[in-house]
């Protein structure tokens, strides 16, 4: 990464934008210091309407690229449409949501981050639409890729990363369950390529309203004890079509243990022999897992305040309902490997 700043592209995934948002979103990326870049817009849904509005909201300005083929792929999967449209010349991607706003100095200030790490986050300040209350600012913190397994501290919107990411993130793995989510796994994998940054600087609006596909984990409104439980019967309820013991224990696998599983596996079936990091990962997360390894991480994180004790009960039921379901092969079946991504 050159202090110029070398050309990028912005991801910004859209469906059914709320027009008042949007236009604010995209005359924020408009407003940039850094103006080097393409805008790729990937729609959820039907395309024609979106491309109008952003026509008419940017002026026309070719920058931006709309794509998409009118089919609902939901929030995980556009993004993955999107990431795949990235041209390989760019040097670097931006994440972001259609209803947040960007400070003019968002990419002036994470770009250089790339220079080191193979992803970077800011914080942002967490505002309520459309009565435009402030409820504070995010507090993320990187501890390390082993933790950023664990539970994941970046919230796509905020953050930048290098293009090469791409060789090892797509295609994205496939969970037979919607617990995936598109930040968690590209933070695993920088993570695991040259490692991550979050910085205390807050570069942008996190827009906080009922139509969030996930709101800021500060306002989560059940944490009590047996949260775990009702989470999983809720996930169970919409996702599965059931609140079958069984049901519940697929959901609370694939929730905490499956899909951490599943990033791992995918990572060391793409990387083989040459991913360094893979071996302190695979004890606590991957198919070769012990639940000594993994307890022993999970009291580690609680002591350093990474995770709550709450969490790392949930984290305990989501094994032994692996252990129930025959959690391990599961992951395993899911797995397709795409072609084996070329070494950096």
């Amino acid at each position: 990464m050159t202090a110029g700043h070398p050309s990028g592209t912005i991801v910004l995934a859209a469906y059914q934008p709320n027009p008042e948002l949007f236009r604010r979103q995209l005359q924020s990326l408009q407003a940039q210091t850094v103006n080097d870049w393409t805008c790729v817009i990937s729609v959820d849904g039907e395309r024609a309407p979106v491309a109008a509005l952003v026509g008419e909201i940017t002026g026309g300005d070719e920058r931006f690229v709309v794509i998409g083929d009118d089919r609902r792929r939901g929030f995980y999967g556009n993004f993955e449409q999107a990431l795949t449209a990235v041209p390989a010349d760019a040097a670097w991607v931006a994440l972001a949501d259609q209803d947040d706003h960007w400070y003019p100095h968002k990419l002036e200030t994470l770009l250089p981050l790339l220079e080191d790490h193979s992803l970077a986050s800011g914080q942002a300040r967490l505002v309520t639409f459309p009565d435009g209350v402030e409820l504070g600012v995010t507090d993320r913190a990187d501890h390390g890729a082993a933790s950023t397994v664990l539970i994941n501290q970046f919230t796509g919107s905020l953050c930048v990363f290098e293009r090469a990411l791409l060789d090892d993130a797509l295609p994205f793995p496939h969970p037979p369950s919607r617990v995936a989510t598109h930040d968690h796994w590209l933070a695993v994998v920088a993570g695991a390529r040259g490692g991550t940054a979050i910085v205390d600087e807050v570069v942008q609006d996190y827009i906080q309203h009922d139509a969030n596909v996930y709101g800021d984990p500060s306002r989560a409104g059940d944490t009590g004890v047996l949260a775990p439980l009702r989470n999983a019967l809720r996930l169970a309820e919409r996702v599965e079509g059931s609140k079958s013991p069984l049901a519940v224990a697929r959901m609370t696998f694939w929730t905490y243990v499956g899909w951490r599983q599943l990033m791992v596996d995918t990572l060391e079936a793409r990387r083989a022999s040459d991913w360094s990091i893979t071996a302190p990962l695979a004890g606590g997360f991957g198919r070769a897992r012990s639940y000594r390894k993994l307890d022993a991480q999970l009291r580690i994180a609680v002591a350093q305040g990474v995770i709550s004790s709450r969490y790392a009960w949930g984290y305990r039921a989501s094994w032994f309902a692996g252990a129930l379901i025959g959690g391990r092969a599961r992951v395993t079946r899911a797995i397709a490997v795409a072609t084996p991504a070329r070494t950096p």
